[in-house]
């Protein structure tokens, strides 16, 4: 089973699966999601810094990741029982509120657990997912096949799988070779597989050590890839499977930050201008200068100022 790296790690039950998670500090309950395709891993530079500012850090591996539970069926991945996963694991903790913070896939399950559970958190911290008005719109945008075409490739169950599970070193030196741009964007042929059958990059991330490499490796070693592609299985379903909250707007105090050259910004034109009309209490947006899609991997100092700045000030409105 794969190591914690040195961290404190508790198995959590919660909504019927058990996610491995780190849990360290004292203090009131912030929970750090990831997204795809990284673990718990992707937060290793914000844990102590939060920490240091009093705050008690959970950081799981969501359903389908590393060591945690990995439902065998597509639906079992769904925005409900994600959002789900998080409540149950604050109530896991001993917490009715708690401050929230996700990034990729987990900054979307932060932004529904807030439409759907207002009263449990404190606020809620958005990393490079722009929170997008809910309707089919959000989830089928124009131009989807053309610039997220790999979500297309997703779809069939299986195909992505087997292309990632065939040789995970080479995988994740592809993810991680280039300028940390994350998932690719940009026009590509229907057929035409996720890597690709060319050379990749010899050299990693300047932020991406051999040893981050190696742990990423492990961790879809053990947990294949088919319940993290699970997720974006669900995507179509979430306008049916939460129809109240088409025009919703979050009600918690809100952030929002993401890097200046995240792609994800670039082909979800006008976004990060437009997140004012999403929230009702947005604090603020910023983006890191020179950061890609992994700004905290990327960025971690300024990642972590305005992690802990936000929240401390949230701490000392609400009093805990």
């Amino acid at each position: 089973m794969l190591d914690a790296a040195g961290r404190s790690e508790q198995y959590l039950d919660t909504n019927g699966v058990t996610l491995r998670t780190i849990v360290e500090g004292d203090g009131p309950l912030v929970i750090l999601l990831h997204g795809f395709p990284r673990c718990w891993y992707l937060w290793r530079h914000q844990i102590d810094p939060l920490k240091a500012a009093g705050f008690r850090v959970a950081v799981p591996d969501q359903r389908g990741y590393g060591p945690s539970s990995r439902p065998e069926r597509i639906e079992d991945y769904n925005i409900l029982e994600l959002a789900a996963d998080v409540i149950g694991l604050a109530e896991a903790l001993g917490q009715e509120k708690f401050y929230l913070v996700g990034h990729d896939w987990g900054c979307i399950v932060a932004w529904y657990t807030a439409l759907l559970y207002p009263h449990r958190l404190h606020c809620v911290m958005g990393l490079s997912v722009p929170n997008q008005p809910i309707g089919p719109a959000a989830v089928n945008p124009p131009g989807l096949d053309e610039l997220f075409w790999y979500i297309r490739y997703f779809q069939n169950p299986g195909i992505a799988e087997k292309e990632f599970e065939a040789d995970i070193d080479r995988t994740f030196r592809s993810f991680n070779g280039a300028r940390g741009e994350g998932a690719p964007t940009g026009p590509k042929q229907r057929e035409a597989t996720f890597l690709g059958d060319g050379p990749i990059a010899n050299k990693l991330l300047p932020t991406i050590t051999e040893e981050d490499h190696a742990y990423y490796v492990a961790s879809f070693t053990e947990s294949g890839f088919r319940g993290p592609i699970n997720w974006y299985r669900n995507m179509g379903r979430i306008p049916t499977l939460t129809p109240w909250l088409e025009g919703a707007q979050i009600q918690v105090p809100a952030y929002f930050l993401a890097g200046s050259d995240d792609p994800v910004l670039k082909f979800t034109p006008n976004s990060f201008d437009r997140q004012d009309r999403n929230f009702a209490d947005l604090r603020g947006k910023q983006l890191i200068d020179g950061a890609g899609h992994w700004v905290q991997e990327e960025k971690a100092d300024a990642v972590n100022a305005a992690i802990t700045s936000f929240l401390t000030s949230m701490r000392e409105e609400v009093g805990g």
